[in-house]
């Protein structure tokens, strides 16, 4: 508003100046629709070109003949994102993620100070903070099929939904609500919280998949339903349908339906009607002694007791009265259609059913134990550390129910989470490959900040941020790769078998581990020359290995100098780093067809796209030119 004010004092013209001066007062009095914030400055961030690339840190390989590879990636997010969106542009199929929820506490950083409750400024930061990482976040989701998930809750649900649509206008967007606390966080004079909000926001043809073996716990078994015969309410009374108003015959001895009557006229006594001999008659009476009506004509009646769709009630020798109920014409369709189970027929004709088997549509509202993040996320952690290490972590089922209804039939998917914090992303990742055999790979991006006591503790102590003793009490270092680590292994952190059985997977053992493996990288940065030189070969291969699928364990580099080329078909790719070893290089790729993709160190364009011809059906990219050009230029738009 300022620079606006200053234009308009420099117009020299006076009647022009006040009357833009007044036309800008009187939009500034209407209504603004839509979402509104102050898109404040970065956040102690970078907006020029980077050139990033990934430093390993440590890994863990439980599965040496298997390809699956995780990646847990410790950077600010926002420089891993733009690292990602290189690695696999339109790629990924579903992005979950936890952000910081702005409550107040000092749980985020912008612009290296705590965000507090009395920031008037708080939630257009977060705002600011949330679209930056969502626009690239973006650039990661397959546009044909993917969902972008975010939990969050009361403080900025609101303004979050408008960001996302605002954001996302082509796509589809729900809201979830999920009971994580069955007991209740209490809040001053108001009700107390037991639920947080998942926003789902659905690409193209993505759609929730779910059958009865793919639901929230506990999956409970819904039986066919059989509906009273006699009609409720007003419209169930004689008067209202006398034409449904009809007796029912059975046999005195033994109970057995045999016949209908005709519907009696509204002037006539139920009473005056004369059985069958040997029979006794039973009309639609309500529970309060009301003359009532049947569900059916006595025409439909007969037809559906032929057809089994009539059932009655247990009858006792010398009573006059059975229950009757009947299938309705959904349940029928239902029956039809092979949803239901049939186990036979009763000795009256009626067909004896099961449960159905026909998928329950998930609801907006979950109401889960094993979502409980008390139970199943701090108990959980418990059994990795002996002391406390990570606050609110998300309950594992909760993560793990929330992104299989996207990715249980995509059992190659990738799956992204740039606010991994504690690791539960990955972790609920391997326990759906357990569950039905997938090959379903994670990134998980995390910072390394210590928690507030600790950053006191440790100043105070004279370390600062870098520091070894610092770094090591970080999130990524302290929670996030142990935690991985030991899920994976089946172990604590002491190197103890770990405790317990995982829900919903037949009882499988947690010191089982999983058959999966994880690379911990570091995020770090190059200098373009030195990259446009070829002298930074050995600091982007890590990056080149993650472009190409990430098969096999990362390839490292144990002598100095470029080779000449490197084919490696455990890793899937290959690299000519001379181009006057082309001829060789052919010869060495052709040998081997599981390398899919091949990078080619060349300088000229023609010579490139000549080069690639060679390979048809590879994917092929030109270092460093593709590299240096899209944080150049793609990057920053």
């Amino acid at each position: 508003m300022a620079a606006i004010n200053d234009l308009i004092a420099q117009i020299k013209d006076d009647d022009l100046r006040n009357r833009i001066d007044a036309e800008l007062k009187r939009l500034l009095k209407q209504k603004k629709f839509g979402l509104v914030f102050e898109d404040h400055m970065p956040e102690g961030l970078n907006e020029g070109p980077i050139y990033p690339t990934l430093k390993i840190m440590d890994q863990v390989l439980h599965a040496p003949d298997k390809d699956l590879w995780h990646a847990l990636i410790e950077a600010d997010n926002y420089y891993a994102l733009q690292l990602l969106a290189y690695l696999y542009p339109g790629m990924v199929d579903c992005i979950y993620i936890d952000p910081p929820y702005n409550t107040g506490a000092k749980d985020w950083k912008y612009n290296n100070d705590y965000v507090d409750s009395s920031d008037q400024y708080r939630h257009s930061k977060w705002l600011s903070m949330m679209k930056r990482r969502l626009l690239l976040a973006k650039k990661l989701l397959n546009p044909k099929d993917s969902v972008l998930i975010v939990t969050i809750d009361e403080k900025e649900y609101l303004h979050l939904g408008c960001l996302l649509e605002e954001l996302f206008p082509e796509a589809r967007m729900q809201m979830v609500s999920d009971v994580i606390n069955p007991s209740g966080s209490s809040r001053k004079d108001l009700f107390s919280r037991s639920e947080e909000y998942i926003f789902f926001v659905l690409f193209g043809e993505a759609k929730i998949i779910y059958n009865n073996n793919n639901m929230l716990y506990p999956i409970k078994e819904r039986k066919a339903r059989w509906d009273g015969l006699v009609r409720r309410g007003a419209t169930g009374k004689r008067s209202a349908r006398p034409n449904l108003f009809y007796p029912l015959f059975f046999n005195k001895t033994n109970g057995r339906f045999v016949a209908t009557g005709t519907p009696l006229p509204k002037d006539k006594n139920r009473n005056e009607i004369v059985p069958p001999n040997g029979c006794f008659a039973l009309f639609p009476i309500s529970a309060n002694g009301d003359e009532a009506t049947w569900g059916v004509s006595n025409e439909t009646f007969i037809d559906k007791f032929n057809k089994g769709f009539i059932r009655f009630g247990d009858w006792k020798p010398g009573t006059e009265f059975r229950t009757v109920s009947h299938l309705q014409e959904g349940m029928i369709a239902a029956l039809n259609r092979g949803e239901i189970d049939i186990l036979g027929k009763d000795e009256d004709g009626a067909y004896i059913l099961g449960v159905s088997n026909k998928p329950v549509t998930p609801m907006t509202t979950w109401v889960q134990q094993s979502h409980s993040a008390g139970d199943f996320g701090t108990r959980l952690l418990k059994l990795f550390f002996p002391t406390a290490r990570f606050s609110f972590p998300k309950s594992l089922y909760a993560v793990h129910d929330t992104i299989r209804f996207f990715v249980a039939n995509k059992p190659n998917a990738l799956i992204v989470d740039f606010f991994a914090g504690s690791g539960t992303t990955l972790h609920a990742v391997n326990l759906l490959n357990a569950e039905d055999g997938g090959n379903r790979r994670c990134i998980m991006v995390t910072n390394n900040e210590v928690s507030e006591q600790e950053a006191k503790t440790l100043t105070k102590q004279g370390f600062k941020p870098g520091d070894e003793e610092w770094e090591r009490l970080g999130i990524a270092r302290y929670v996030n790769w142990p935690r991985t680590v030991c899920s994976i292994e089946g172990h604590d952190v002491n190197g103890q078998p770990m405790k317990g059985e995982y829900l919903g997977t037949d009882h499988r053992q947690m010191k089982e581990g999983f058959e999966s493996n994880c690379v911990f990288f570091k995020l770090d940065f190059l200098d373009k020359t030195q990259v446009a030189l070829g002298r930074q070969f050995r600091e982007l291969l890590p990056m080149l290995w993650m472009k190409a699928g990430a098969f096999g364990q990362c390839p490292q580099l144990e002598k100095d100098g470029v080779p000449e080329m490197l084919v490696l078909p455990e890793n899937h790719f290959a690299v000519l780093t001379d181009e006057k070893s082309f001829g060789q290089f052919v010869d060495e790729v052709d040998k081997h067809e599981d390398i899919t993709m091949i990078y080619l160190v060349v300088d000229s364009d023609m010579m490139y796209r000549e080069m690639a011809k060679q390979f048809p059906k590879k994917q092929t990219c030109q270092l460093y030119r593709d590299y240096l050009d899209n944080f150049r230029i793609n990057i920053t738009r």
